[in-house]
């Protein structure tokens, strides 16, 4: 099966699963997944499971990566902070949803290589640094939509709350551990903060800092490293009886991406 028939199976499954979202389901259609992993695993790009990206994070599962999005209620006005760049790929799908994105990743090797997807994906209205997520973006502060991909224990850091714009909403995961964690929607009002259990998860722990003593990654290595996967991704792929529906399911899924 080739990687666009993963993609349409992957996109019926969301659909299946509640993201109804057709914005949020093109965006995820448009955006490449296998630009964001490393190139032995560009056959899973969309199964619907976490795949490891180096220094011990991982790209999230397909499904909460369209949940998140979708609880966010994102669109084409808001300014959205993102805390945990990552491998890049949600704040790519955020890019296609909002007016801009800033993301704040605290591993400069994995920041470095995403800055380089986002360039050779020609993704413009983003900006990144490397820092401490939970101080948030003071500088570029108030935020219409903040979202954490890494899990805070028992309260969200005030910092974020403090640059959350009244009326904006945050999607975050919280929890003492992996196996009690639940991502939360948080919405500024007047009165305060309201907050909504969404669904049970499990992340990486949200840390303080930038991440130390990590090995320096070059301009040449990360060149070496985007090479691979291009390469990788423009690899020609075995044809299966599955696409023999290839067609139907392509017209399958441009039905489900138009409006309700």
């Amino acid at each position: 099966m080739t990687l666009l028939a993963r993609k349409i199976r992957l996109i019926m499954k969301l659909r299946r699963c509640g993201i109804t979202d057709t914005a949020v389901l093109g965006a995820i259609e448009r955006v490449p997944r296998e630009a964001f992993i490393p190139p032995m695993f560009h056959d899973q790009a969309y199964e619907d499971i976490a795949l490891p990206i180096g220094c011990h994070q991982t790209i999230s599962q397909p499904l909460t990566v369209a949940m998140m999005t979708q609880e966010l209620r994102v669109n084409d006005r808001h300014k959205v902070l993102e805390i945990g760049t990552g491998s890049g790929y949600q704040a790519a799908i955020l890019a296609k949803l909002c007016r801009r994105v800033y993301s704040i990743e605290r591993h400069k090797p994995l920041l470095m290589l995403a800055e380089q997807r986002f360039n050779d994906l020609r993704v413009r209205n983003l900006t990144c640094k490397a820092a401490d997520g939970m101080k948030g973006w003071i500088e570029q502060a108030p935020f219409d939509r903040i979202i954490v991909t890494a899990a805070a224990s028992l309260e969200p850091p005030q910092p974020l709350l403090d640059q959350l714009n009244l009326n904006g909403i945050m999607i975050l995961p919280m929890g003492r551990d992996k196996s009690s964690q639940f991502i939360y929607r948080i919405t500024r009002r007047e009165h305060g903060f309201e907050t909504e259990e969404l669904m049970p998860t499990r992340f990486v722990p949200l840390l303080p800092n930038i991440a130390r003593n990590e090995p320096e990654i070059t301009p040449e290595e990360i060149a070496q490293e985007r090479a691979a996967e291009q390469a990788a991704a423009a690899a020609p792929e075995t044809n299966d009886a599955e696409e023999d529906d290839f067609d139907s399911g392509l017209r399958a899924v441009s039905r489900l991406l138009q409006p309700a």
